[in-house]
């Protein structure tokens, strides 16, 4: 559950990071606009939520690392 809520975080990154694009593209700098404004508000609340999200599943321990290396054989099983 908690993979998937942050996949589907990193893919609203990207989706306003895109609509970010198009504003830029279409207002032109008009100053009486603020969609990019507005689609920077929602893409930095995303990320925050993002990294709330990824320190609260570290803490807990439901998000963690699983490589090789890491497995390390320990003194009693060399012996």
């Amino acid at each position: 559950m908690l993979k998937g809520l942050i996949v589907l975080l990193m893919i609203a990154l990207v989706v306003t990071l895109g609509f970010g694009l198009y504003y830029l593209m279409i207002d032109r700098g008009d100053v009486k606009k603020t969609r990019l404004v507005n689609s920077l508000r929602v893409r930095v609340s995303i990320a925050g939520t993002l990294m709330a999200l990824i320190v609260y599943g570290v803490a807990t321990g439901q998000l963690g690392h699983q490589s090789p290396w890491d497995n390390r054989p320990s003194a009693e099983s060399t012996e």
